[in-house]
């Protein structure tokens, strides 16, 4: 991409049209050979972008290729829409890989209109009130987004977007709570009520949220997310995914290692880490994303800990993960 044609890109947001591409100097030609040999991809009718150089993950690419499409899809529409349910959300910067991204979604300000296999174009209903705008897009409300979004999705899925977007600081409960009313018959309101009300802005992950619903579905009291542990001097021990506190077991997502640069070196700073909170009569219980498909051995390891740690007291304080 030369010069000229990158400033555009940059400028739009990422994408630049073929108009743009003309101007700066490419032909019909150019487009389309470049597109065939992938060092551009077409997001849509008449809008490009360059390839990032980049490998990613196949859903990293997915998300990458849907901001930039509707960046393109808003400028097409000229003002006639606005971007909305989980295509604002991307532009807002939630990443929630589950979230179906094979079209661009936008509600019309007035009337409905023509949808495709690219394109899903909503009507107004309620009318659009209120924007927001994302460097030079416009888009619904984070709070309605976040509600029309995951109306349509899965529990779990639903509080994995409610858990984004409360961690991102990008809307609140109470602006939830307020878009819920929007839509009172809307199929699957009953899912966002309650993903809305589970919602906790401490996790810090898909995953992380995923297993807090998982641990709330098999019977497990409310666990503690993001917990500070100290030891009985006050000194700092370890900051934990999950703490059941009353049974002193602590439960580690995805053995993510939270202190130390990488390497060997974290993996042992980690082990010593554990061997403290262990020393404090904490048990721990490390949970991988497979471990989510299967949830009751999952179970049975989290109340072996259970009975492990009533063998023993705990000698330690406890503050909660801020919000």
């Amino acid at each position: 991409m030369n010069t000229r044609l990158e400033i555009v890109a940059l400028r739009r947001g990422g994408w630049f049209s073929r108009r743009d591409a003309i101007s700066a100097g490419y032909s019909d030609a150019d487009l389309r050979q470049r597109v065939a040999s992938g060092r551009w991809v077409r997001l849509a009718r008449g809008a490009y972008a360059d390839t990032p150089a980049d490998a990613m993950p196949a859903w990293e690419r997915a998300a990458w290729i849907h901001v930039r499409t509707a960046r393109a899809v808003y400028h097409r529409l000229h003002g006639r829409a606005v971007v909305s349910h989980q295509s604002a959300l991307f532009l807002h910067g939630v990443r929630v890989s589950e979230l179906d991204l094979r079209r661009v979604h936008v509600t019309r300000r007035n009337g409905p209109g023509r949808s495709g296999s690219t394109l899903c174009q909503h009507a107004s209903v309620p009318p659009v009130e209120q924007v927001t705008d994302v460097d030079g897009v416009q888009t619904t409300t984070v709070a309605r987004a976040v509600v029309e979004s995951v109306c349509a999705v899965s529990y779990p899925i639903a509080v994995s977007v409610v858990d984004q977007a409360l961690r991102l600081r990008i809307t609140t409960t109470e602006q939830l709570s307020t878009a819920l009313g929007l839509f009172p018959r809307r199929p699957g309101i009953r899912t966002a009520t309650a993903a809305v009300q589970f919602g906790d802005g401490r996790a810090e992950s898909v995953g992380e949220s995923q297993l807090r619903v998982l641990l709330a579905d098999l019977g497990f009291p409310t666990v503690l997310p993001q917990a500070e542990i100290r030891d009985t001097s006050g000194r700092f021990v370890a900051r934990v995914d999950f703490l059941l506190e009353q049974f002193g077991v602590v439960v580690e997502f995805d053995g993510a290692v939270k202190y130390g640069d990488g390497g060997p070196n974290a993996l042992f700073a980690e082990k010593v880490r554990e061997d403290r909170l262990r020393d404090l009569g904490y048990q721990v219980v490390r949970v991988t994303r497979a471990d989510l498909t299967t949830p009751v051995p999952l179970a049975l390891r989290i109340r072996r800990a259970i009975t492990r740690a009533q063998g023993s007291s705990v000698a330690a304080y406890v503050t909660g993960g801020a919000l």
